[in-house]
């Protein structure tokens, strides 16, 4: 890898460093948890543009930067593309049931129109 490619990967927290009150703060958007669940859902990891969001490509990137800050997503690139991974195992770690419980209670939330 030369420095170029070592410059577009983005730094990801060691998890058991994050407190749970940014992991809350992070999941506490709608926007952010249907990201979070949509990984959760998905085989496989799911690049930036494949994301059905309602807000601007420069609104999403933050989105995906507080996520990715908060220790709940991996990203890297694949060519151009910037691929989203849950951080599911590590999550569950530090705080066990946590992804599943928001995830289930935000499926089963009403979505709005």
């Amino acid at each position: 890898m030369d420095s170029m490619e070592a410059d577009r990967i983005p730094t990801h927290p060691d998890v058991r460093t994050i407190p749970l009150q940014q992991v809350l703060e992070a999941l506490v958007d709608p926007v952010r948890r249907s990201i979070v669940t949509k990984l959760c859902e998905a085989s496989t990891d799911i690049r930036c543009g494949a994301f059905d969001l309602t807000v601007s490509n420069s609104t999403a990137t933050h989105h995906f930067r507080i996520l990715r800050e908060a220790g709940l997503i991996r990203q890297y690139y694949v060519g151009t593309s910037r691929m989203n991974a849950l951080r599911r195992d590590e999550m569950n770690e530090v705080f066990p049931g946590l992804l599943d419980a928001i995830v289930t209670a935000d499926r089963m939330s009403p979505q709005p129109a």
